[in-house]
């Protein structure tokens, strides 16, 4: 389904950043094309300027695992009791990095692990109602009888826990809510629909 409006459909009548920190809120004044014929009336929005995003998740095919992360998540802290979430490895890209290079980067920085065999799932936007975020999300190669210990950098006040999770156990997490985060169960339910053609083609292209 191909849609009937561009960019050249929105107006932006001001614009203004009303905060500049670790990341940026813009507010904007804007018009857009109505489907039923004309312009609507201009209405204020908030973007949050958050980056892009990589996002890989860490599959072991010869025993069968997954190695995800958990880490404390400051915009759960209020709603609920445990604010440390189970995760995939992600972070945030810089200028001039590729995807791939982040997903490397990320991949040494929270589990000290090297990925190889890159297989990409998807880019999407994760709330695209106020924030300018996009992940491109991966699956990824790796040997989990190597992963061990705490990780994170002590620049950014990251500290990362392990987990070493059977396959089968971490697609019954999600049924069972306790992953709960969204990329995380994207990339698994992709995983669990896509789990043998990515098995073929890991054994076709070693590197």
């Amino acid at each position: 389904m191909q849609p009937n409006f561009t960019s050249k459909d929105v107006k932006i009548l001001e614009q203004r950043r009303v905060y500049q920190g670790h990341f940026q809120l813009d507010c904007l004044k804007l018009q857009y094309r109505l489907f039923n014929g004309g312009w609507g009336k201009p209405v204020f929005r908030e973007v949050f300027e958050r980056g892009d995003a990589v996002a890989v998740l860490l599959f072991d095919p010869q025993r069968d695992q997954l190695v995800l992360i958990e880490q404390f998540r400051v915009g759960t802290l209020k709603k609920t009791n445990n604010p440390w979430l189970i995760e995939i490895v992600a972070g945030v890209m810089d200028a001039e990095e590729s995807a791939e290079q982040v997903a490397k980067r990320e991949t040494k920085e929270e589990t000290g692990l090297s990925l190889h065999n890159l297989f990409p799932i998807s880019h999407h936007w994760v709330s695209p109602g106020g924030s300018t975020e996009r992940i491109y999300l991966f699956c990824a190669q790796v040997d989990s009888s190597l992963a061990q210990g705490i990780h994170g950098l002590e620049s950014e006040g990251e500290d990362i826990r392990l987990h070493l999770v059977p396959l089968k156990e971490a697609y019954n997490l999600v049924n069972e809510g306790k992953i709960d985060n969204a990329t995380t169960i994207i990339a698994l339910l992709w995983l669990q629909q896509n789990e043998q053609k990515v098995r073929k083609a890991w054994l076709t292209n070693v590197d």
